[in-house]
């Protein structure tokens, strides 16, 4: 949720009525779009006809793991079952783009954080703190560069999207890693190695809902991501909402015991 504003919600009908609010224009914000004119009440969208791209390789960061490429793919098939038209998409993220984000988050965290006084700086996570002031070592030319792959990433997000009206693909490579670590593989030098298939809708103004559609064996969920078109914020609930119809139930949300 760093870079997006994303509500979880319990139904894709949930999230879309939380947008009915998100959607709406903010005058502290100088980059706010106009208010889409949309009905939020959602119906649910017929998949049958769609042209859908299945990524299963986001072309750098962790390998997808086998329970959760099992488990998109078979979503994959139950669009295909319901009429829509699936096919495989080459990845066009690349290890430039993802290193050179890295880059300039760095750096962008260190001009924050070298300006906070010596307790409010040793009150940071260690695994936070280490990771920022490594950004102290950057070159402008590095840290330009990594602004730049940036723009890189959306306009491969958007030429990748041309010819298909929606994107599947994992929504992560792996399932929800130990909450007491900050990323899946605990090492500075390689924070983002989880976030490649999500990260290039996050630069190019893409809307992308994440659904589950399967369960590992330890019994945590896997995410499915739906991308759509810029702007296509009801074509991508409307489609979410088609697939929540045909995956049938989901096992009981855990309950906190009193």
């Amino acid at each position: 949720m760093g870079r997006v504003a994303g509500p979880i919600t319990r139904t894709v009908a949930d999230a879309a009525l939380a947008m009915s609010i998100l959607a709406r224009p903010d005058t502290r914000d100088h980059m706010a779009a106009p208010f889409p004119e949309a009905d939020w009440t959602l119906a649910p969208r017929s998949l049958r006809g769609l042209r859908i791209g299945l990524l299963m390789d986001a072309g750098c960061g962790l390998p997808v793991d086998a329970e959760t490429a099992a488990a998109v793919e078979a979503a994959a098939r139950l669009f295909e079952a319901e009429g829509a038209v699936v096919e495989p998409i080459r990845p066009f993220l690349t290890r430039a783009m993802l290193d050179g984000v890295d880059r300039f988050w760095r750096a962008r965290a260190w001009a924050d954080v070298r300006k906070l006084p010596g307790p409010r700086r040793d009150a940071i996570l260690p695994f936070i703190r280490a990771w920022a002031e490594s950004g102290a070592a950057l070159s402008e030319e590095e840290v330009f560069d990594g602004y730049t792959q940036s723009v890189e990433i959306r306009i491969a997000a958007h030429r990748a999207s041309l010819d298909w009206g929606f994107i599947l693909s994992p929504t992560a490579p792996v399932a929800a890693f130990d909450a007491a670590l900050p990323c899946p593989t605990n090492d500075v030098a390689r924070p983002f190695e989880h976030i490649a298939f999500t990260l290039p809708y996050n630069m190019s103004d893409q809307p992308a809902a994440s659904i589950n559609c399967g369960y590992t064996a330890a019994g945590l969920p896997i995410g499915l991501q739906i991308a759509g078109q810029r702007f296509d914020d009801m074509g991508v609930l409307g489609v979410a909402r088609g697939f929540e119809i045909c995956r049938g139930a989901q096992r009981p949300w855990p309950m906190e015991l009193m």
